[in-house]
């Protein structure tokens, strides 16, 4: 089974909109990569308050603005705002302590329990201008063990004084595109590792590999006139060495002063058994963590079918710019949905050899849409599909389409829709729904001839836009080589 929950480290209340803000904390330390060392907590300090008051900001500012009234009432009645961090492991390095070390677990302590007084005086004083949130309740929060464990006396006198403006305060989503376009590392994450190889292709088809340092390395390296990462301290651990242990206890020093909660990634090599999950998720429980994502390598984005040909040339093998021709002998599915606009029928032909997709018809019902655009839609799904297109890939970009008005309304006044935020999406999930079924009905374990098997049909852990091989950190995949990154 694969349980998906999308956004784990803010949870909302129904009709809830999440507003998210990332404090750098590699910009916060004193005399870096030196013995002198040192983390400027006063100006962290403004940093979170100014925080509060700019995400305060943007919530009266925006609201308004959204589509339903259904959100409008519920950001209104709880204000929930999400302050979180990024750059976490490079301000490590920066003073010298090791991911995981028993210093860098208490300095997680101390800067987490700062941030979340700080968050709360703040929210308490903002009341002043916006007032108390709604729905604030002065008995359940002075009765709550996170307020009675982590907020100190004299911040508890303001708060009972004058309540808070916020329901949330604090959360550490993974910043993906975020540290990402910045050049540290993701949330509370290490880096995923101190360095990686780049290609270059040049005008006479001679491809060029060199290697590329993670920039906190990079930078380390340049100022300890180090050429050769062997000579690294032992503080500079990555993803790939540190025990899982650690990552937990890492991240419990942090959710311990974190309202909402925390969106981390442990890398597991492909070695790993379930035992291991096992204990994973078992420590994270006994450590107070609200989440936690494990991803082990050749897992879920292997292919549900594949062969390993290596670098032979199949016989069969479609070469590029020439379109399938289909005649009678598909294999059909069939399936109906409920979209923004009304019904609409999911058509799906499919190679009964492969098992793969071939053909996509849509028809609308009586009140069902655009026909124009479904007819043209599924043309172009069904060229794609016959010039060789990956079925994933066409998946994927199908469900990047944004959401649709008519979908949400309908969503939030009938719920009565199909799994999807809008038209294309809704027509991914029953196409995935369907080659699921395909591929059941025509592969048993038992049966499959090893000239029938399929080609691998996955997705892929290529980069689409330059082909270097993806990273998993904090539910996103990202590319070290040219940024691109992916949130699920």
């Amino acid at each position: 089974m694969i349980l998906k929950v999308v956004g784990g480290e803010e949870p909302l209340p129904a009709g809830g909109s999440c507003l998210l803000g990332s404090i750098n904390l590699a910009e916060f330390v004193a005399n870096p990569f030196t013995t002198n060392a040192l983390f400027k907590i006063e100006e962290f300090e403004d940093a979170v308050e100014q925080g509060v008051i700019a995400l305060n900001e943007i919530l009266h500012e925006g609201l308004k603005l959204h589509p339903l009234e259904e959100q409008r009432e519920s950001v209104n009645n709880w204000r929930q705002i999400g302050l979180g961090i990024c750059g976490w492991h490079d301000c490590l390095i920066k003073l010298g302590m090791k991911y995981g070390g028993s210093k860098s677990i208490v300095l997680a302590s101390l800067v987490s329990n700062k941030m979340i007084n700080i968050a709360v005086k703040t929210s308490a004083e903002l009341t002043d201008v916006y007032g108390p949130f709604p729905s604030y309740n002065k008995e359940a929060l002075i009765k709550s063990k996170f307020y009675q464990n982590n907020i100190v006396d004299q911040i508890k006198k303001i708060v009972e004084e004058k309540g808070l403006a916020n329901s949330q305060l604090l959360t550490i989503p993974p910043t993906g595109s975020t540290a990402t376009m910045l050049g540290v590392s993701t949330g509370i994450e290490p880096i995923y590792d101190v360095s990686y190889s780049r290609k270059t292709e040049s005008l006479h088809k001679k491809d060029v590999y060199y290697k590329v340092y993670t920039p906190v390395v990079k930078e380390y390296m340049e100022i300890k006139n180090i050429t050769n990462e062997r000579d690294l301290p032992d503080f500079i651990n990555c993803a790939k060495t540190i025990n899982y242990p650690d990552r937990i206890l890492m991240q419990a020093a942090w959710q311990r002063n974190i309202d909402a909660s925390i969106s981390s990634t442990i890398n597991l090599p492909e070695s790993a058994t379930v035992e291991d999950i096992e204990d994973i998720y078992m420590l994270a429980w006994q450590k107070g963590l609200k989440g936690v994502t494990v991803y082990r390598d050749n897992c879920k984005r292997e292919g549900i079918l594949s062969t390993t040909l290596g670098d032979e040339v199949k016989e069969n093998e479609l070469v590029w710019g020439t379109t399938l021709k289909m005649d009678d002998n598909l294999i059909g599915r069939k399936k109906k949905i409920m979209t923004g606009c009304g019904s609409l029928h999911v058509q799906g032909w499919f190679d009964p050899i492969s098992g793969k997709l071939m053909e996509l018809y849509l028809s609308k019902g009586s009140r069902g849409g655009c026909n124009s655009f479904m007819v043209s839609l599924s043309r172009m799904v069904s060229a794609g599909l016959r010039t060789g297109l990956d079925f994933n890939y066409v998946i994927d970009q199908l469900k990047s389409a944004p959401v649709c008005a008519s979908y949400a309304v309908r969503t939030s006044v009938k719920k009565d829709t199909s799994k999807g935020n809008c038209c294309p999406v809704a027509i991914a999930n029953a196409l995935a729904c369907m080659q699921e079924e395909v591929f059941n009905e025509l592969f048993d374990n038992d049966e499959i001839e090893e000239n029938n098997v399929p080609e691998i049909i996955s997705i892929s852990d290529k980069c689409p836009g330059c082909g270097a091989n993806l990273t998993h950190q904090g539910g996103c995949l990202q590319c070290s080589i040219c940024g691109w990154s992916h949130c699920e």
